[in-house]
C-alpha cells in the first residue's frame, strides 16, 4: 500500500506541473548559473537536466553560464593573483585570455556535452559575437578603469531567437566583444538581465548558492518567498539585499520592466531547483513580480 501511495503521489507532483507546463510552452526562459552550483558535477547534472526538461516540454530556454572560481584557480596556477573592485574582476589582457579559455573553452564545452548527452541541441554562441560591448569607464558612480571589463551596448537577440525556434538551446558566457573585436568581462547576472529584456522572456531564473532573498542569511525561515519590485530599493537601503545580491535584483527589474512575469532568485544547490520553483505552487526560492 505505502508503494502505490508513492506512485499516486509522483501522478500528483504532475498534475500540479501541468498547468505550468501549458501555460509557458512557447516562451522563452533565461536561465543563469555560476559560482559554487557550476563548481560540482551534481549540482551542475541537476541544472542541466532541468533545462532539457523545459525544452522537452516545448520551452525554449536560454542558458547563460559563469566559471568565476575555475577562472581564479587558474590565474592562481599560473601565478596571478586575482584582483576584485566592489566585486568587479580587475581584468588585463592576460587576465582576459584566462577568462574566455576557461569560460568558453573548458567551462561552456562541458556544458554543451553534457547537454548533448541527453539528446538535446546546445550550442555555445559567445564566439558568434552576440553580444556587443564598450569598456567599463563608470562603476557604482565613480570612474574606474578595470581592464578588459565591458558594458553591454547591443545584444543580437534575433539570433537567439532563431537558435530557440530550432529547438537549439543557446549556450551563452558573459562575454562581449568591443568595436575593436577584443573581448571584454561582463557581470554575469547584469548580462542575464539584459538577454531577458532583449528576447522578451517570460521568466528570468538566476541560480545562486543562497535559498534566495533573505532577512537573516543564517535564518532559513526568514526567505522571502514573494517580493515585489516596488520592495527592493527599501530593502537595499536597509541592508537586507546587498553586496553580489544587490546586481541580481537589479537584473531581475530589469527583465520585469521588458515584459517578464516574474523573477526567480533559487539556490542552485538544492537539485532539481529549478523545476521545483517554475513548476510548483509554492516554489523554493524568492520570486519577484510587478
Amino acid at each position: 500500500m505505502e508503494n502505490m501511495e508513492k506512485i499516486i503521489g509522483k501522478a500528483a507532483v504532475l498534475i500540479e506541473a501541468l498547468p505550468y507546463i501549458k501555460r509557458l510552452q512557447g516562451k522563452r526562459i533565461v536561465v543563469k548559473y555560476g559560482g559554487s552550483v557550476i563548481a560540482k558535477e551534481k549540482y551542475c547534472e541537476s541544472v542541466l537536466r532541468d533545462v532539457v526538461f523545459m525544452r522537452t516540454v516545448g520551452m525554449h530556454p536560454i542558458l547563460i553560464h559563469g566559471g568565476g572560481k575555475a577562472i581564479s584557480d587558474r590565474m592562481k596556477k599560473e601565478g596571478i593573483n586575482p584582483k576584485f573592485h566592489h566585486g568587479m574582476r580587475v581584468t588585463d589582457e592576460s587576465t582576459m585570455s584566462i577568462v574566455e579559455e576557461v569560460l568558453v573553452d573548458t567551462v561552456g564545452s562541458n556544458v554543451v556535452k553534457m547537454l548533448s548527452s541527453f539528446s538535446v541541441k546546445a550550442l555555445h554562441l559567445t564566439r558568434d559575437k552576440i553580444i556587443k560591448t564598450r569598456k567599463m569607464t563608470e562603476y557604482l558612480g565613480e570612474e574606474v578603469d578595470l581592464g578588459y571589463v565591458g558594458e553591454i551596448e547591443e545584444i543580437r537577440s534575433d539570433i537567439l531567437i532563431k537558435k530557440c525556434t530550432e529547438g537549439i538551446i543557446p549556450i551563452i558566457a558573459p562575454i562581449g566583444f568591443g568595436s575593436d573585436g577584443k573581448p571584454y568581462n561582463i557581470n554575469a547576472d547584469i548580462l542575464a538581465g539584459e538577454i531577458a529584456s532583449s528576447v522578451r522572456a517570460e521568466k528570468l531564473v538566476l541560480l545562486s548558492d543562497v535559498l534566495g532573498i533573505m532577512r537573516d542569511l543564517t535564518d532559513e525561515s526568514s526567505l522571502f518567498s514573494t517580493l515585489k519590485e516596488d520592495d527592493i530599493q527599501s530593502f537595499i537601503e536597509k541592508g537586507i539585499i546587498k553586496e553580489g545580491m544587490i546586481p541580481k535584483v537589479h537584473s531581475c527589474i530589469k527583465a520585469l520592466d521588458n515584459g517578464a512575469s516574474k523573477a526567480h532568485i533559487i539556490d542552485g544547490r538544492i537539485l532539481h531547483s529549478l523545476l521545483l520553483e517554475i513548476f510548483t505552487d509554492q516554489g523554493v526560492g524568492t520570486e519577484i513580480v510587478k
